[in-house]
C-alpha cells in the first residue's frame, strides 16, 4: 500500500468534509441493552440502534493493527474515516494479549497510551468500539512465559488484561463493548495439549480456556471464566456492555444449545456476539441455526463475510436476520473502493469491491428501528 498516497487522501477528505463535520458533528452517545432486551438504544432518550460496521482485524498485507499503529499512525486516522465514510458506525479492534501484558501481572503502560489515542480517535470521527481481547492470532508471537502458564494463572493473567483496558475505556462513550475472546472454546473428554486450536490464513482465531475439565462440566468452567473476567472488568468500568464472540455450533450439529449465552453461564453477559459465514445454498439452514441465539438478549452478527457463499445469499442472510439480529460486523482491511476498483482485475480485488459497495449502500443501521418482531 502506498501510505503517502493515503496520507494525501486523509489531508483531502478532511478539507473537503471539514465545514460540513463540525457544523454537524454531535458527541456519541452511550450505548445500552433496551429495558425489554430486544435491542440497544442510545443515550438518554433511548433511540433504538443497531450496529453496521467492521473488523478492523488487519490490514491487506495480514499485519495486526499493533504492528502499525504507533509508526503509520496516519494510516490508522485514514482507516477510520475511511470506514465512517462507508456509513460504519462501530469497528471491531483485536487487541493481542502479548502486546498488552509484559509479564502475568503487569500491563505495558506503551499499549495502553496507544489504545487511548485510538479511543480519542474514535470518539472524533464519530465511530463506537468493540474492544476484543486475549488475542493470540501470531503463535510465534505468544509470550513463552504466558504459553508455560496453568489454567489458574493464565485466567487471572487474562483478567489483569481486562483490568487494565477497562481503566482505559471507563470514561469513553466510543465503547461499544468488551468482548472478553475472540471464538472460545472448551476441550472434550480427553484432556488438550495446546492453548490455541487450529491455524486459518496464518493465524490462530480459536483459544482454550482450559486444556482439562478435570471433573467440571463444560457450563461450570465457562462461567468460572466469564464471572471471573466480567469482575475484572466491573472493577474498573460498571457501564459499558460485555459479550464474547463465539462459534455458532447449531450451525455445525443441528440441536446443539448455547454454551457461553446459556442461562447458567452467561447472565453476566450483556448481549450475543456470534460469527457466521452461510454456505452456499444453507442461508436458511444458517438463519435456523441464529434464532438458537435468540435468548432475550440483543444478538449481534459480530462476523460475516460472503467467504463461502456469494454476495446475494449474504445479503439475503443480512436482510433475514434483521427479524432476529441488532447488528452485524463484516471486515475492513484498509483499502477503499477507490483503490480496488484501480486494481489489475483479480478475484480477490472484484469480491472486496462488491463487499464495500454493499455495506456502503445496504446498512440495515440507516433506519435505526429495533428489530422485528
Amino acid at each position: 500500500m502506498n501510505y503517502g498516497l493515503k496520507a494525501i487522501r486523509l489531508a483531502w477528505f478532511w478539507l473537503l468534509t471539514f465545514p460540513l463535520t463540525a457544523l454537524s458533528a454531535q458527541p456519541l452517545e452511550w450505548i445500552r441493552p433496551s429495558a425489554g432486551g430486544d435491542g440497544f438504544v442510545r443515550g438518554e432518550r433511548a433511540e433504538p440502534f443497531r450496529a453496521w460496521g467492521f473488523n478492523y482485524d488487519h490490514d491487506e498485507s495480514g499485519r495486526l493493527l499493533e504492528d502499525y499503529w504507533e509508526s503509520e499512525w496516519d494510516t490508522v486516522v485514514a482507516d477510520f474515516s475511511e470506514m465512517k465514510a462507508l456509513d460504519a458506525n462501530v469497528v471491531r479492534i483485536h487487541l493481542q494479549l502479548g502486546s498488552f501484558m509484559d509479564t502475568p501481572d503487569q500491563p505495558n503502560a506503551k499499549a495502553l497510551a496507544q489504545l487511548k489515542r485510538l479511543i480519542r480517535l474514535a470518539e472524533e470521527t464519530g465511530l463506537y468500539l468493540n474492544l476484543t481481547g486475549l488475542g493470540c492470532y501470531h503463535k510465534k508471537e505468544v509470550p513463552a512465559w504466558y504459553h508455560k502458564l496453568g489454567e489458574t494463572d493464565r485466567w487471572k493473567t487474562q483478567a489483569h488484561f481486562w483490568a487494565a483496558i477497562a481503566k482505559v475505556g471507563a470514561d469513553s462513550p466510543a465503547i461499544f463493548c468488551y468482548d472478553l475472546m475472540n471464538e472460545p472454546i472448551l476441550p472434550g473428554k480427553k484432556k488438550a495439549t495446546d492453548w490455541l486450536a487450529g491455524e486459518f490464513g496464518g493465524k490462530h482465531f480459536v483459544q482454550r480456556i482450559a486444556l482439562d475439565l478435570t471433573g467440571r462440566t463444560r457450563q461450570q468452567v465457562a462461567k468460572a471464566w466469564v464471572d471471573k473476567l466480567v469482575a475484572a472488568i466491573r472493577r474498573q468500568d460498571q457501564r459499558h456492555m460485555i459479550t464474547v464472540g463465539v462459534i455458532p455450533w447449531a450451525l455445525t450439529f443441528p440441536g446443539a444449545k448455547p454454551l457461553f449465552y446459556a442461562p447458567e453461564v452467561g447472565a453476566k453477559l450483556d448481549f450475543v456476539s456470534v460469527h457466521f459465514y452461510p454456505k452456499t445454498g444453507e442461508v436458511d439452514k444458517a438463519l435456523k441455526a441464529l434464532a438458537v441465539y435468540d435468548v432475550g438478549k440483543p444478538l449481534v452478527i459480530e462476523e460475516m463475510f460472503p467467504l463461502k457463499c456469494d454476495l446475494p445469499e449474504l445479503a439475503r442472510f443480512v436482510t433475514q436476520s434483521a427479524k432476529t439480529a441488532d447488528g452485524w460486523t463484516g471486515f475492513y482491511w484498509g483499502r477503499t473502493l477507490e483503490e480496488y476498483r484501480a486494481d489489475k482485475p483479480s478475484l480477490k480485488s472484484a469480491l472486496m469491491l462488491q463487499w464495500l459497495d454493499y455495506f456502503r449502500t445496504n446498512a440495515p443501521a440507516r433506519s435505526q428501528s429495533p428489530r422485528k418482531q
